[in-house]
């Protein structure tokens, strides 16, 4: 998954993913607090957060030994104004999986969540309240979109189906092409399957629609859109069986026709949104 952008009180605050798990840059949430990354070892030093930190593991990193030397060493000498922790030494000293240390672009120090809202209360209360309720606002938002995804999903399912066992519709959506274009070789694979289903190819399209937005696939109707996106598994097993690209293009021009018939009035197609669908085809 990449990484994703929350604004929390003017900040942009980074969250990443870590085997299904969201880490929270603690670089970037105290970029509007003076002290800036400083205030990261500065509450790293604190022996609360030692505890705290201890405990977490503990409960979440099978690997993590609270007797270790390494540990007891470090709580011993916790909230001394000597002792010194950073999150790379934490790391290395310890084997903990709470925080991360990133080089890099997105670079800086990361928490998982729980360790990231226990960050924000020791820099803010508001600021962890703000952090909690953009962090919450992001996750109902990728929640709705896994669950448009299942819908699109079982939509196709029933797509499929009707394709396979609907009667023959009166018209015919596609062009059957001719035998000049059937003969023509198509410096791309994507512009076969253009010509199988729209019956021109791109540059064609681009010609004769020099005002239009986009490009021949962004004006398709949703119709042609899973009808393209069957095409291109049908054209993937067509190559696999070595078949010139004339005699698979004559295939998916028919194959096209017919499932075009079978998609006219399919109302529940209707019901997803066009540019979801055609986000997650091309």
């Amino acid at each position: 998954m990449k990484n994703r952008i929350i604004n929390v009180q003017g900040a942009s605050v980074t969250i990443s993913a870590r085997e299904s798990q969201d880490y929270i840059s603690l670089t970037d949430m105290v970029k509007h607090f003076d002290g800036g990354t400083a205030l990261i070892e500065q509450w790293l030093k604190n022996k609360d957060t030692v505890l705290f930190l201890g405990v977490w593991e503990q409960l979440n990193n099978p690997a993590f030994d609270s007797n270790s030397p390494e540990f007891e060493g470090i709580k011993t000498e916790a909230g001394r104004n000597s002792f010194f922790l950073s999150a790379k030494k934490w790391i290395e000293a310890t084997g903990a999986i709470g925080l991360e240390a990133k080089a890099g672009r997105y670079g800086g120090t990361y928490a998982h969540k729980d360790i990231a809202f226990e960050f924000g209360s020791w820099l803010s209360p508001e600021f962890k309240l703000y952090l909690i309720k953009e962090f919450q606002r992001l996750k109902d938002e990728e929640s709705r979109t896994t669950a448009l995804e299942w819908s699109f999903q079982r939509i196709l399912s029933k797509v499929n189906y009707k394709i396979h066992t609907d009667a023959i519709k009166e018209r015919l959506i596609p062009q059957q092409l001719t035998k000049g274009q059937t003969s023509t070789i198509y410096a791309t694979e994507a512009d076969l399957l253009n010509v199988a289903l729209f019956g021109i190819t791109a540059a064609q399209w681009r010609q004769a629609n020099a005002g239009e937005q986009g490009n021949i696939r962004d004006q398709a109707t949703l119709e042609q859109l899973v009808v393209l996106s069957n095409l291109e598994s049908i054209n993937a097993v067509l190559i696999h069986q070595n078949l010139p690209q004339t005699q698979r293009l004559v295939q998916l021009n028919t194959i096209a026709i017919t499932q075009m018939r079978s998609l006219v009035g399919l109302g529940s197609l209707k019901q997803l949104a066009s540019s979801s669908l055609k986000k997650r085809i091309q």
